[in-house]
């Protein structure tokens, strides 16, 4: 089941499960079917329960977030802790240390209403010379920290900056548009295993492809369930949280955004996350 949150052509905002080219609307919000017990059972329940419907091309799809924090987890795959040690002047070494260290890094990344949906743009900053997306398997959690659902992200990255000095982290990675979701959640139960979870990232450029790149899941150096166990230490969640377990695919060092390209990540069970890129 493919869980969304959309926009209909009044204006109204709804939860939905989208079944082919229709999206059927539900009475519960999102956080109420991703915090219950058994969410897949609360979800089939509320559609069981669901009279109305409408065309998917008639909706917008917006990203699939109420109140939840976005997290980040970094330096989780070995192509991540490669590019990281490249783009750092002087502090590599803290990038080979995380890597293998038993505490990972993560951090926050945004607040639910900092975060864009598909089709929405992305931003690089304008005080940046350098900037990449970075496509990301995003975990869905409970207020427990229980996983129920998958997405993906995109957490958009000022690698000059962060690489000037490892202390510019929040300013190259927190600001406006930064953080992109969707399109939509698949439950836990539906969700492939890691090894069949395919991450694919396409640039494209005046309608061109100008860098493609791809990875599982399962290259990923650290386990969801440990990622989760460190996040929860000493930090409460109580609207749940979106975590981003980091990229395994990452554009050559001479390559960097520009206004006008299109950036698609597409994850195996759940679907293909759309953006254009702006400035502000």
């Amino acid at each position: 089941m493919h869980l969304c949150k959309v926009q209909l052509p009044g204006g109204s905002i709804r939860t939905g499960a989208i079944e082919g080219s229709e999206v059927r609307l539900l009475s519960w919000t999102l956080s109420e079917i991703l915090h219950n017990v058994r969410p897949i059972d609360a979800a089939h329940d509320r559609l069981d329960r669901s009279r109305e419907s409408v065309a998917l091309a008639d909706a917008r799809l917006l990203a699939p977030i109420d109140e939840q924090e976005v997290w980040a987890a970094g330096v989780t795959y070995k192509r991540s802790e490669e590019a990281r040690k490249r783009e750092s002047v002087g502090a590599a070494r803290f990038y080979d240390l995380v890597y293998t260290a038993p505490r990972p890094e993560l951090f926050f990344k945004a607040p639910a209403y900092r975060v864009v949906g598909p089709g929405q743009p992305v931003h690089v900053r304008r005080d940046s010379r350098w900037s990449v997306p970075e496509p990301e398997l995003a975990l869905v959690l409970a207020p427990g920290l229980k996983l129920v659902g998958f997405t993906i992200g995109n957490d958009m990255s000022a690698r000059d900056i962060e690489g000037e000095n490892p202390l510019y982290l929040p300013q190259a990675k927190f600001y406006d548009h930064s953080c992109a979701l969707g399109p939509v959640i698949t439950l836990v139960d539906e969700m492939p295993p890691p090894d069949q979870t395919q991450i694919r990232l396409v640039i494209e450029r005046g309608g061109n492809a100008v860098f493609e790149g791809a990875t599982t899941a399962a290259s990923m150096a650290r386990t969801f369930d440990d990622l989760l166990a460190w996040l929860g230490k000493e930090t409460s969640f109580p609207h749940g949280a979106v975590l981003l377990t980091g990229t395994g695919i990452v554009p050559p060092d001479d390559f960097t955004l520009a206004a006008g390209d299109v950036v698609r990540i597409a994850i195996s069970g759940i679907g293909e996350l759309t953006n254009p890129v702006a400035t502000r």
